[in-house]
């Protein structure tokens, strides 16, 4: 009966945490929302009125369906019951409306489906290593991952002020998560599956899925040493797996095949006419490049060692746009994108093969595939960060270095986000909300590991403590004077340039941990 009286009580904290955010993304349903409000209505619009051979073709807007099948038959369901708030909105011709019954249900909608990312935070709080017994619920690691997930700031600014739906994706990768931490493999498997035909960005961490369900699902066994025993291969599971990707990706892009289109829905998924940043540069390794590129650029006019004649216009005077012209450094094309990538995606999937962890083995891998994919990938869009923060949530309630770890790429990483929110309501919020999260996330995390070491060290303080006065400046300064004019783009590239070191740092710092991590005996037996 205690034990019952225990859960009832988990439930209820739980069921708190959930409806109190679920109330907050109410209170933001009049705020700004951004073109991908409009992107979505449009997807509406042709998912309803367009027979599916005409779906990956229309073109009517700019903002052309360029997510994978599921996400398209997805926006078709959520259409008929669009159709009862107002039938205009499905009109493939009204661009950019706006009624109020349009943003209230494509605002609800993002709300509704975020259900299935709060079951999936309670499943991985169950994941959660319960050995740090706390009398008092706030310090348990459970209510604080439950926090970190329920409440994550990037996650509320992009899917319900920006809009857009990353919730119930996020939710399918947790639960799927969840499921392989409950060696519940076939389960994991089809949710990723799935969640690949809903958005493709996932296949930036499928490495660390594929080599996992591998390790620790095909392969039945290890030597007492912890090396594997080649003989444990079972024929059978290799099977089952391959049977689940074949039939998720039969229903999902079966019927593009019978309509011989499935090379133009490849061609949408992957545009890489776009160029190497996005318009908002994300802080990764390219925007360190680009700035890099800047200053030589700069440097070399002033000593007259560049022709300013030949120097390409859009590099030096529009600042962040997405053709970006390299003068000094070499330019970058996709392959080299990709190849930088898989190089640095490789270390950490040798790690998860030869030196198996478990689950916490895998959440590495995950992160750092997250991590390296977003340092060097295509075009990637700041938002991407999110791809890291939530999975390594997991790990900073059970490790002091990985919270650390954790609350350097969290600051960094969501105050990279704030370019999205550029108008002046949304000023007090996006800062109230971050500061919160940053508070709750530092206090709680401190106090978990209070009898280990300082989660941080003075200097990585310090370059947190700047972020202050970089907003200060970009805010409040930059905009009196008359700089404003002329170089409109700065706050976007100090933002940038500085979150990007902090990113960096801590993909950096998670490799090291992981490459230079040794074995316990136990960690082998398992």
């Amino acid at each position: 009966s205690a034990g019952r009286a225990m859960a009832a009580g988990g439930r209820s904290w739980f069921r708190a945490l959930a409806l109190g955010v679920s109330f907050l993304k109410c209170l933001l349903i009049p705020a700004y929302y951004s073109t991908d409000f409009e992107v979505h209505r449009n997807w509406l619009a042709i998912t309803h009125n367009l027979p599916l051979s005409q779906w990956y073709y229309e073109a009517t807007s700019e903002w052309t369906l360029d997510y994978p099948p599921f996400f398209a038959w997805f926006e078709y369901a959520l259409s008929h019951v669009a159709k009862y708030f107002d039938p205009k909105m499905l009109v493939i011709e009204n661009l950019n409306y706006t009624s109020r019954a349009t943003i209230f249900f494509q605002r609800f909608s993002v709300i509704f489906t975020d259900i299935l990312f709060i079951y999936a935070v309670r499943e991985c709080c169950r994941c959660v290593n319960g050995k740090r017994a706390a009398k008092d619920i706030l310090e348990k690691p459970t209510f604080i991952l439950a926090v970190l997930l329920l409440w994550n700031f990037g996650l509320l600014i992009v899917d319900h002020i920006h809009f857009q739906y990353n919730g119930f994706l996020f939710g399918l990768m947790l639960l799927s998560v969840a499921r392989l931490c409950q060696k519940r493999y076939l389960e994991g498997a089809l949710l990723f599956a799935v969640l690949l035909h809903f958005k493709h960005i996932y296949m930036y961490v499928a490495p660390s899925y594929g080599i996992y369900l591998l390790r620790s699902y095909c392969f039945t066994a290890n030597n007492a040493d912890g090396s594997l025993k080649w003989r444990s291969f079972s024929f059978l599971h290799v099977t089952l797996l391959g049977l689940i990707v074949c039939l998720v990706s039969a229903l999902s892009l079966g019927p593009f095949i019978v309509l011989g289109q499935l090379p133009q829905v490849i061609s949408r998924l992957f545009p890489f006419k776009r160029g190497l940043c996005h318009a908002y540069w994300a802080p990764n390794f390219w925007a360190l490049y680009n700035a890099m590129d800047k200053a030589l650029t700069i440097f070399g006019l002033k000593c007259n060692f560049l022709d300013p004649t030949k120097i390409p216009k859009a590099s030096m005077t529009g600042g962040l746009v997405q053709e970006f012209q390299h003068t000094v450094l070499p330019s970058v094309t996709p392959l080299a994108t990709l190849i930088c990538t898989f190089i640095s995606i490789l270390p950490s999937v040798f790690c998860l093969w030869f030196k198996p962890q478990g689950p916490r083995g895998f959440l590495q891998c995950l992160v750092l595939c997250a991590l390296s994919s977003f340092m060097f990938g295509w075009h990637v869009h700041e938002k991407a960060i999110l791809l890291a923060i939530l999975p390594l949530s997991l790990l900073s309630v059970q490790r002091a270095k990985d919270a650390g770890i954790y609350l350097i790429l969290t600051t960094t990483g969501h105050f990279s986000l704030f370019p999205l929110l550029f108008t002046p309501p949304e000023l007090p919020i996006k800062i109230l909300l971050m500061l919160l999260f940053t508070v709750y996330s530092f206090s709680s995390l401190k106090s978990l590991f209070r009898r280990e070491r300082p989660l941080l060290n003075w200097l990585e303080t310090i370059y947190l403590a700047q972020l202050v006065p970089l907003e200060i400046f970009c805010e409040i300064i930059f905009p009196l004077t008359p700089w404003k004019g002329h170089f409109p783009f700065v706050p976007l590239l100090l933002t940038s340039v500085y979150c990007a070191l902090g990113v960096a740092y801590a993909w950096l710092k998670l490799y090291v941990s992981v490459l230079t991590e040794r074995i316990s005996v136990r960690q082998k037996a398992e």
